[in-house]
């Protein structure tokens, strides 16, 4: 069974520090890309950051400076380090793991977890 469990939100003030964990499970996770996602409410869900199965990284704008993903294929586990929160970095962040293939791609989702940056 695929499952993808994210870990480390919370309730934080501005300026301060989250870090989160996905624990993947049920699926070859070197080959996969992984990626965190976040939904604000009454907002789409937008990406975060991104690691493929290489290590090549990227961010949104939003975040850049701030987060660092990283991942450890050794424990099948993705981190994003979430530093100098602001209250727009509030919502539910999934993470996402995904790899193309001929025909289509696997594609497989969190539960999310809850993070609220107070002012």
């Amino acid at each position: 069974e695929v499952q993808l469990v994210e870990s480390g939100g919370g309730l934080v003030q501005a300026g301060g520090s989250l870090r989160l964990s996905c624990a993947a499970s049920g699926f070859t996770f070197d080959d996969y890309t992984i990626a965190w996602f976040r939904q604000a409410p009454g907002k789409e869900r937008e990406g975060v950051a991104i690691i493929s199965s290489g290590g090549t990284l990227d961010y949104a704008d939003s975040v850049k400076g701030r987060f660092t993903v990283s991942r450890d294929n050794a424990k099948n586990t993705v981190t994003l380090q979430m530093n100098s929160l602001k209250p727009e970095d509030t919502g539910v962040y999934y993470c996402n793991a995904r790899r193309p293939v001929f025909g289509g791609t696997y594609d497989y989702w969190g539960q999310g977890t809850q993070v609220t940056v107070s002012s």
